[in-house]
């Protein structure tokens, strides 16, 4: 991926999907877009937040790590790319619901079943 559209993802899309991310979390989780650190250190999103007083399946407060596949990010640069994301956005409920799925994360208690959770190579469908 070219370094232009590292800066521009990390810079246009990236604060997005946090802001997105923090307006359905609420107070309760910290959202923040992590920069790029170099090869194997992409723009991530973190949700971190601590374990609500509720019962909760996990033993580890939520702590997790999003990117997005390479391609996906330079599609967005794309005709088409600004539409698609918006869309995107608007799915990220939904979305929400199968990263819980694909890892041990319950985001409603705010825990996880490791330290550290990394949801990687997500796409922007909607």
């Amino acid at each position: 991926m070219s370094n232009e559209a590292v800066h521009r993802f990390e810079e246009e899309f990236a604060p997005r999907i946090a802001a997105r991310l923090a307006k359905q979390f609420g107070p309760d989780v910290h959202v923040e877009v992590v920069p790029n650190a170099g090869r194997g250190h992409p723009t991530r999103v973190r949700l971190s937040g601590t374990s609500s007083e509720n019962r909760h399946p996990y033993a580890y407060p939520l702590n997790v790590f999003l990117t997005w596949d390479v391609d996906e990010i330079e599609r967005l640069m794309e005709p088409g790319g600004e539409a698609r994301f918006a869309h995107y956005l608007d799915a990220t409920m939904r979305k929400m619901a199968s990263w819980e799925t694909a890892r041990p994360v319950d985001f409603s208690t705010r825990t996880q079943g490791e330290p550290e959770v990394l949801i990687g190579g997500l796409d922007f469908e909607g």
